[in-house]
């Protein structure tokens, strides 16, 4: 149940985050409001480390396969996609967009079992429930 309420937790600071960084690169530029959101998450994880224990930062090398070490490159993309779908669509419609997008995403990437993910057999239920959100986002669209 505390995945639940964390899930839900994360969609809203995604969201709350998405109309931040688009405002501030209103007066700073995409590539120094994104180095700032970066520079500022990697601030807030080092002292979180500090508090929390010390995991062994020579782990980091350990890490097979080593793509799995793009999470950050991934992130800078993410910031400036979110940016640039909010500031084009407004933060609700772009926000639902990137669900779905992180739905389809995530049930092919179980489906496939890629990336090191237990493979899931295919679900008629999801795949509704799939179509059944794309359904809302025209409904959504519709003016």
């Amino acid at each position: 149940m505390i995945g639940f309420f964390i899930a839900l937790l994360s969609g809203a600071l995604m969201s709350v985050q998405g109309v931040f960084n688009t405002q501030v690169t209103k007066t700073t530029g995409m590539w120094v409001g994104n180095a700032w959101v970066q520079l500022s998450a990697f601030a807030v994880c080092l002292v979180a480390w500090f508090i929390t224990g010390r995991d062994s930062i020579t782990a980091i090398a350990k890490v097979e396969p080593k793509y799995m070490l793009l999470g950050g490159v991934i992130g800078a993309g993410i910031t400036w996609t979110v940016i640039k779908s909010m500031s084009a669509l407004g933060p609700a419609k772009a926000a639902l967009l990137i669900v779905i997008a992180q739905l389809i995403v995530a049930y092919v990437i179980e489906l496939l079992g890629i990336f090191g993910v237990d493979k899931a057999p295919l679900d008629w239920r999801k795949i509704g429930g799939l179509a059944l959100a794309l359904i809302g986002i025209a409904i959504f669209q519709w003016e």
